[in-house]
């Protein structure tokens, strides 16, 4: 049975954990940082000489691994077209995990695929395996619109920037001032936008500097990001810090819908238009209170 999370939205996604699908003693542990989500990977994680053992792993743990059940389940598959996709595929339909992270999307006929397997392998055609694609190479941003658009239709949920991929494929450098990605990076969160998916920004490679995961998740939240992929457990509270809305912004946010109660209203000597109103609902629906009709 796939654990899909009882969460009322599933693509709320503040914080996506990756944990090396070889690492038995790291998946057990993968729940006690609290992320919204967890993926057990075989893909960029994995020697290739250890792929099929490491898929023998991710299944077995799977077996027993206990976790709230607002927590996203998924596995990292292998690129479409590699060795082992079609096996990790079959794997991951046998256990519970509600679906898959495929990697490098660039074609529609690769989520298509990735559907007529796990329904070869006992998935109802009628509830596609839940996916998150990564757009990582210069074709799947290019297209980034297109491909999550029709893949709003096809079980995909979000998708993530990959910008160490990216920008090896572009022959690129990266920077610590992240300017090389910048565009892709917003057009991602853009494209998911537009197909009302959740994006997942860029992972931060320092795995042990806070400073530099806050600094790059409050711009990834400044362009419209509402969480982040996460290589360690430390970075998990982190993440869910900045795409969580503090206090204040919520206390702000119900002091603008009350300005604007009678239409355009005045908060401490601001206009306070429908633009406003529209950003107020949406910091308390991120943090999960009610808003007034």
């Amino acid at each position: 049975m796939a654990q899909v999370p009882d969460n009322p939205d599933i693509r709320a996604l503040r914080s996506l954990l990756f944990v090396p699908g070889s690492r038995a003693d790291m998946i057990a542990k993968v729940g006690r940082s609290g992320p919204d989500g967890v993926v057990l990977d075989l893909e960029d994680a994995v020697a290739a000489a250890d792929k099929d053992t490491a898929r023998d792993t991710v299944v077995e743990a799977l077996d027993t691994l206990e976790l709230p059940a607002s927590t996203l389940v998924l596995v990292r598959v292998n690129v479409p077209g590699s060795p082992w996709f079609a096996d990790d595929v079959a794997a991951v339909a046998a256990t519970r995990a509600a679906g898959v992270v495929l990697p490098k999307l660039e074609r529609t006929d690769q989520l298509a695929d990735l559907q007529r397997l796990f329904v070869a392998h006992g998935r109802d055609a009628a509830d596609p395996a839940v996916v998150v694609a990564g757009l990582e190479t210069a074709l799947g941003v290019a297209d980034s619109r297109e491909l999550l658009a029709a893949g709003a239709a096809m079980g995909v949920i979000a998708a993530y920037f990959g910008a160490e991929d990216y920008i090896a494929d572009m022959g690129g450098r990266r920077t610590a001032e992240g300017t090389e990605v910048l565009y892709a990076r917003s057009r991602v969160a853009l494209a998911a936008r537009l197909a009302g998916l959740a994006a997942l920004d860029q992972v931060v490679v320092a795995v042990h500097d806070d400073a530099a995961f806050l600094a790059d998740a409050e711009q990834a939240r400044a362009l419209g990001y509402p969480g982040k992929i996460c290589l360690h457990p430390e970075q998990v509270a982190l993440a869910n810090r900045v795409f969580t809305p503090s206090a204040e912004e919520i206390a702000h946010a119900r002091a603008v819908l009350a300005a604007s109660v009678d239409g355009v209203g005045l908060l401490n000597g601001e206009m306070i238009d429908d633009v406003h109103v529209r950003m107020a609902r949406a910091t308390l629906a991120r943090a999960g209170e009610p808003t007034p009709s």
